[in-house]
């Protein structure tokens, strides 16, 4: 349910905002040095709503927070898929259990959304034109990151060349989870597939189950921690699926979502797909009397 930053206005002290502050002359230039930090004026400027609702102004700032929250989460998972190919495995827990955090601030983010009655949504919607939170290549990102892969979905930017490339990268580039069976391999705990194509979509696989199943029976300890922070933020990224679905039936029903994307029905179906798959069905393989 995000939206694309719309081009400013010539004058931005001019925006709707109204939490835009007055814009700074030449006798208040030398900014504090918190707001200069986090560049408070520009941050402050960038919620530029496009009607009178008031509702709409959380509706933006809930959207932009979200893009930050996974801008965040794609530096921290391309930290651990690093850390974990050098076999750092503590300090790729360390960051994975960060950005659980984060993903608990993410989720969290559609309590702000969920409050949105359709009347209200209704009142801005139209002035949303095309946009819609599909189109969010950060979002992207953060799928392909675990093992969610589409090509058909590189299409809508096609017209920004550079954040197609960036995309095609990632989508050709090992998943967070790859980096985990990469390691699981390097143990002895798992048979890599010949020639795995990292930009397919990730097929669930009983040798990873019974890899997985083994290193939890065995008490295998650094590996068991990994195991369970990645069961952690598939958690959460189910959660954070079902939150989106929940906001969207409040607001919306099973009207068509923005931008022309199907909306609630389409997030039924994203709600049932689970990432790290066999992380979850390996469970009833464990022998606890093991663990």
């Amino acid at each position: 349910m995000t939206i694309d930053e719309r081009t400013p206005p010539a004058d931005p002290a001019s925006a709707t905002c109204p939490m835009a502050g007055p814009r700074r002359g030449p006798a208040d230039a030398a900014a504090p040095p918190y707001a200069d930090y986090v560049q408070l004026d520009r941050l402050l400027r960038l919620q530029r709503t496009r009607t009178d609702v008031p509702a709409e102004l959380s509706f933006l700032i809930s959207s932009q927070v979200m893009e930050l929250l996974f801008a965040l989460l794609r530096h921290e998972w391309t930290i651990a898929g690093e850390r974990l190919d050098a076999d750092d495995v503590p300090g790729a827990i360390g960051t994975l259990r960060r950005s659980i955090r984060e993903l608990d601030v993410l989720v969290s983010t559609w309590d702000l959304l969920a409050t949105l009655t359709p009347g209200e949504f209704g009142g801005f919607r139209d002035a949303l034109g095309d946009a819609s939170g599909f189109q969010s290549h950060l979002y992207r990102h953060l799928e392909f990151l675990l093992g969610v892969k589409r090509a058909g979905v590189l299409r809508p930017y096609t017209g920004s060349p550079e954040v197609h490339a960036e995309l095609e990268r990632s989508l050709r580039a090992p998943s967070l989870y790859d980096h985990a069976l990469a390691l699981l391999a390097r143990r002895g705990r798992h048979t890599p597939t010949p020639g795995a194509d990292p930009s397919r979509p990730y097929e669930p696989s009983q040798d990873v189950e019974r890899a997985w199943a083994g290193v939890y029976t065995d008490g295998v300890v650094d590996l068991v921690e990994l195991g369970e922070v990645l069961t952690d933020i598939s958690e959460r990224w189910t959660r954070w699926r079902e939150r989106h679905l929940a906001a969207t039936l409040r607001a919306l029903g099973n009207r068509p979502g923005t931008g022309g994307s199907a909306g609630a029905s389409w997030l039924e179906q994203t709600v049932r797909v689970r990432v790290f798959p066999e992380l979850w069905t390996m469970r009833t393989l464990v022998e606890p009397s093991k663990v």
